[in-house]
């Protein structure tokens, strides 16, 4: 991991140092002073996931921030879905916007890039890259670390250093002797899909330039607004708008004399409504220009996050894994509105004033499984905006949000990923929201005509000759169906409980006993013909990116149910193991998102992140042991390969540090953390309100995996799994661990 040199820092009468141990204790409630901070950003590896598949975000950012300011690559194609890969070793630009582990790429939003000499204002051409916006540079120049980025460029023998805030990215530059140093702003080049419909930058000063940028991609109305103040006075200024049948490419350019080793700031604020809008942000968020308090400042924001659960381990590996998967839980959600709570709403109208924080970026297909009920145990104090803003959703477009990106429903994947977060958080109690709201929500949401759902009421199910996708789909909505029952259920609702529970049901209609697996039907209701279970067909065939060995165990809210399609406890657990074992040929158009292979088991892909834990609700949770600790030690890795499949917004990272932790949620709403196997010495989580849950693993080992008892604030406890409720009003549950499959 590169870190960035050590500078001390003095402010408020705390002492900073940028990479090393500050010792400034957090500020309680009501001013009481609570435990000092630690510096666990020093663990926090941010190349982890850069490599293989991962497609995380590097650059600099603040949690759940606007801005995430880094670097764009030249190359693209899937494995640059974050716009960086480490293989790369090319720059384009500087964006102030990028995804984090999705498997599309969208934004690379407002580019700068430094650069001297000569530049066509172009990408450049493979052949002749150095034609246009483009410079090489050297990963051992990279300095990255939470809220801070560093390269050299090589091309233009420039050092670029970055850093943020919520709104505002923060630029230094050290240019070398020129009579022509420029500060490019690049409005055409976004990443993946991302292109612009119309872009405008115009000098107000000598020292300030504002514009907009509009774009269609996977988010298809995508509309940012930004200013630009230097901190030198623009020498000239140039703006040159192409637009051609195939392309719009708005640039500008600002042009400087500098003396070697010439040090040149800009300040970037971003809005999602207007350029007035984004200078309040600046104001607000970056009055003056110190970069070194703005990089401690985003440090201790990170380590104020990290600190959250103070994990206790003696392995260095372990511990860098467990924070930079914590780190990259918190990328996303993004806030979506302005200092005043401004937004652009997905209706395509700017709303005013918002009585809550606006977020955007829910990758819901896959964040419902693990990252949104990590949130609810770590972030309570967001769960109200969160849900007030998947409600607001709701209200501007008539469901709620399905994979929601900058104001625009992208509809992405499939199911009603949205219900199990809310229903989650009416069921873990949550307030600041309306309750009766959220019912309606989930309910009209699961009531519309469209993404297959008409068919499920009509057949039960949704029939392959029909809809692509098919078991996919049907099974998502009755994980959604049961979720909305459980809400029913406790608001009163009796038979709109009996309703969504008889829905939640649809799943039977896949199971075909004679080969043991979920299988295609069509609307006459025969079975797919021919089957093959190994088979997948990315986009369409029965499952989304998966086969009939993944999606067989896709019923979470039910596994009693799923278990008695089997016939028995035995023969579930038969099959099950075989999950593990069995290889077979998924074809030459299965979805590369079908990986970490273990067997059949693909824990690169969030359908199947619950399954290792059926063992334990099945009562032989030593198998769930000897499973999650082989995917924790193998594979994620502190490595930038360190991801087996897409980071997904924090689901990946969101899995593995539940599962170190020693428990996962396996239905998808209502807070039964099933135990699985521990990998620290003990954890404390501060779960909000002052309250800290301690988790101890007593005589934990490599060899000592097998949870042997449990007690929970000092008395035996023999559930297995964890209530919610118990969490979070803090105490202790403690697991002795063994040698003995218990």
């Amino acid at each position: 991991m590169k870190h960035v040199n050590l500078q001390i820092i003095s402010m408020s009468g705390c002492l900073f140092l940028a990479s090393a141990f500050f010792s400034c204790k957090n500020e309680g409630k009501n001013g009481t002073q609570t435990e000092p901070l630690k510096n666990l950003t020093q663990y926090v590896d941010p190349y982890i996931g850069t490599g293989d598949h991962g497609h995380v975000f590097v650059g600099a950012n603040v949690p759940f921030g606007l801005v995430q300011l880094g670097p764009t690559n030249y190359s693209e194609g899937w494995d640059w879905c974050s716009g960086y890969h480490i293989t790369d070793s090319t720059i384009i630009g500087f964006g102030h916007m990028h995804l984090s582990g999705t498997g599309i790429g969208d934004l690379g939003d407002i580019s700068f890039m430094p650069a001297t000499g000569a530049v066509q204002l172009t990408r450049g051409t493979p052949n002749d890259p150095e034609s246009g916006i483009y410079s090489l540079f050297n990963h051992s120049t990279e300095r990255v670390k939470p809220g801070y980025y560093a390269v050299h460029l090589d091309r233009f023998h420039i050092d670029v250093e970055l850093t943020a805030t919520k709104r505002v990215g923060f630029h230094k530059y050290t240019f070398p002797e020129s009579t022509d140093a420029q500060i490019i702003i690049d409005l055409e080049h976004g990443v993946g899909w991302d292109r612009p419909t119309d872009g405008l930058v115009t000098q107000e000063n000598d020292t300030v330039v504002s514009g907009y940028r509009y774009s269609n991609g996977w988010a298809k109305d995508q509309r940012i607004y930004f200013t630009a103040v230097f901190s030198k006075p623009v020498k000239s200024f140039r703006f040159e708008k192409i637009e051609t049948d195939k392309r719009i490419a708005p640039y500008g350019q600002v042009f400087f004399d500098t003396k070697d080793k010439e040090e040149i700031y800009v300040k970037v604020a971003l809005s999602p409504v207007s350029i007035e809008n984004a200078k309040l942000n600046m104001q607000a968020e970056l009055p003056d220009w110190d970069f070194n308090r703005t990089t401690a400042e985003a440090d201790k924001t990170w380590n104020e996050e990290l600190n959250k659960i103070d994990f206790q381990t003696t392995n260095d590996k372990t511990r860098r894994i467990f924070y930079t998967a914590l780190y990259h839980t918190m990328v996303a959600p993004s806030e979506f509105c302005d200092v005043n709570k401004d937004y652009f709403g997905t209706d395509q109208t700017i709303h005013r004033q918002a009585a809550f924080t606006n977020y955007t970026t829910f990758s819901l297909w896959d964040t419902y499984r693990a990252a949104h009920p990590l949130i609810t145990l770590i972030h309570p104090e967001k769960m109200p905006d969160f849900i007030r803003t998947m409600l607001t959703i709701y209200k501007e477009q008539n469901k709620l949000p399905v994979w929601h990106l900058m104001g625009n429903e992208t509809n992405c994947m499939v199911g009603n990923p949205g219900i199990p977060v809310v229903a989650d958080a009416v069921l873990k109690g949550f307030g600041g929201f309306d309750r009766e709201l959220a019912f309606e929500a989930m309910k009209q949401s699961a009531m519309l005509d469209e993404r297959g759902q008409h068919w499920m009421r009509e057949y039960g199910y949704i029939p392959f000759d029909k809809e692509n996708e098919s078991v996919a789909k049907t099974m998502e909505y009755a994980i959604a169906d049961w979720s909305i029952a459980q809400v029913a259920k406790e608001m009163g609702h009796t038979e709109d409980a009996d309703y969504f529970l008889k829905l939640s049901k649809a799943y039977t209609y896949y199971f075909d006993p004679s080969v043991g697996f979920m299988r295609g039907r069509d609307s006459g209701g025969n079975f797919r013909t021919p089957f093959n279970p190994f088979r997948s067909v990315h986009g369409e065939h029965d499952y989304t990116e998966g086969t009939g060995w993944q999606y067989t165990w896709l019923v979470p809210h039910d596994v009693e149910g799923l278990v008695g399609l089997f016939g028995s406890k035995e023969a579930f657990v038969q099959k099950l193991d075989s999950l593990f074992i069995v290889s077979g040929d998924m074809g030459e158009h299965a979805s590369p998102d079908i990986s970490g292979l273990i067997g059949q088991y693909a824990h690169g892909n969030e359908p199947g992140h619950h399954v290792l834990y059926l063992y334990t609700c099945v009562g032989e949770p030593w198998k769930t042991a000897e499973k999650v600790r082989y995917v924790l030690d193998e594979l994620y890795t502190d490595q930038p390969a360190g991801l087996c499949g897409n980071e997904d917004v924090g689901q990946m990272s969101a899995w593995y540090v539940l599962s170190a932790l020693g428990f996962y949620q396996v239905e998808p709403a209502g807070g039964k953390y099933v135990f699985g196997s521990p990998v620290m010495d003990q954890a404390s989580i501060r779960v909000g309100d002052g309250k800290t849950f301690r988790i101890i693993a007593k005589n934990n080992s490599a060899t000592n995996k097998y949870i042997q008892s449990v007690t929970l604030n000092g008395q035996p406890y023999e559930l297995h799994y964890i209530n919610y409720k118990d969490i979070a009003a803090g105490g202790v549950l403690e697991f002795v661990m063994g040698e003995l499959k218990n």
